[in-house]
This record gives structure tokens, sequence and C-alpha cells, in this order.
């Protein structure tokens, strides 16, 4: 993990300020109904994770420090065990009634060999009826195409340096199937914060095909976090589903 917008603090205080709450929460609230464990992969500053946490053995993997420091200070972070690890590799020796990858975790794993060994990981931890759930946004919509200047400029109100600007610029690299995007951040008092990421865009048939290698069998393919199934123009790729 070396993308400082999620490694480095002065970037990671923006994060929960335009990540709060949406559909895909929502979503995993209900969809978490009966599940006495969860597994939140690349839980980023923990918010599905305390939320999920009430009546539930819930752990929280990601590889940022700093995003898990935010995890652990947030109210209700004690109820949740935090654990500083790579998805591809961590082996936490416990199975769990659902395991959870969002907010386009999965992406930033850019080889289909990395892709695979986060399946993987989802598959170790899945107990016998348990299920799984990710997304990943769909290359047909082509959303970067947004990610520029005129049309990701945004206001980001922050506690302390008051009104900011944001914007986005992205590039896409097709023969490698990734964006690369930068994120900027401009204060009122002139301070400047900027990040440069990468993201992989593998499209439905991929997905399928790693599922089926892992030992993973979804049954319902969701176009959104409203519900809708999947189809091949919709903006998102989310996969439910638990052990072939």
């Amino acid at each position: 993990m070396d993308d400082r917008l999620y490694i480095d603090p002065e970037l990671v205080q923006f994060y929960d300020l335009e990540n709060d709450g949406g559909a895909d929460l929502d979503y995993c609230i209900a969809f978490a109904e009966g599940a006495r464990s969860v597994l939140d992969l690349g839980c980023g500053t923990g918010q599905v994770a305390v939320t999920l946490a009430t009546g539930r053995d819930v752990t929280g993997v990601d590889p940022a420090g700093a995003m898990l420091d935010v995890a652990r200070s947030r109210p209700g972070g004690q109820s949740v065990e935090w654990v500083e690890a790579d998805a591809r590799n961590v082996r936490l020796g416990k199975k769990f009634d659902l395991v959870l990858l969002t907010g386009h975790a999965f992406q930033v794993f850019l080889t289909a060999e990395d892709q695979r060994a986060v399946l993987a990981t989802i598959a170790a931890h899945l107990a016998p009826e348990g299920r799984f759930i990710f997304d990943s946004r769909n290359p047909a919509a082509r959303e970067w195409l947004e990610w520029v200047p005129e049309q990701s400029q945004r206001s980001v109100e922050h506690p302390r340096l008051g009104t900011v600007k944001g914007w986005n610029d992205a590039a896409w690299d097709e023969a490698a199937g990734v964006v690369t995007y930068e994120t900027h951040y401009e204060a009122a008092d002139g301070r400047r914060f900027h990040a440069e990421s990468k993201i992989a865009f593998p499209d439905k048939d991929a997905l399928t095909g790693m599922l089926e290698e892992a030992g993973l069998a979804a049954d319902r393919w969701l176009g959104d976090w409203y519900g809708a199934p999947w189809t091949p123009t919709s903006r998102e790729i989310i996969p439910i589903g638990r052990l072939r």
C-alpha cells in the first residue's frame, strides 16, 4: 500500500468528508441481517464495520495504518477488531458468516494475480453457509471520463480548513485495464494536497472466471447498490455469493 490517498493522514482527513454513508452502506446493513460474524476487507476508516458491529463479531482489515487510526477513534470503534494487513494474504484462522469488500476496494488490486489472491482470501474466511459481496465499477460505463477537472470540481466542507476545493483528473490505459487518477484539494489558505492513484477495471466475464477458480459461486449480480440486476450498461458489478 503506497497510495498517499490512504496512507497520508493529510489526505485521509478528507476521506470521510467525501464518503459519508450512501446506498452501499444501506444495502450492507440490510444484507447483514442474520449474520453473527462479519469480515470487512479493505475496511478503510471503518464506517461499515462499526455500523455492523452492534450485536455481531466484526473484524476490519486494511493495510493502511492511517485509515485504521481513524477507524479506531471512530465512535464505536472499540467494538471492532482492527487488523492491519493485506487482503491478498491475510489469514485470520477463523470463519465468518459474511465477508464484504466495499468502496470499490477490489479495484486497487491491479493484476489478475492479485485479484485472484483477494478472492482466495474471501473463500478462506467464509463459513460453510457464509455469503460474500463486493463491488467493482463496470468498465463499459467508462466512469473515468467524468473524473476530469471540468466535471469533478466540488466543494468539501472541512471542520478546520473551511471550504476546500476538490477535483480529479484521470487517464485510461486500455492495454492494462487500469485508470491512473489524480485527486487534488486546495484550501482557502492556499494549502494543497495531492495524490496519484491507480485502479483496475476487470469486466464481469473476468470476475466470473476468477470466482470459479477461487471456489466461489455468485448467486446474483447487481448493477447498483439499490438492488437493480446487472446489465451490460450498469455502472457497478456487484457479485453476491457463497462457497461453491
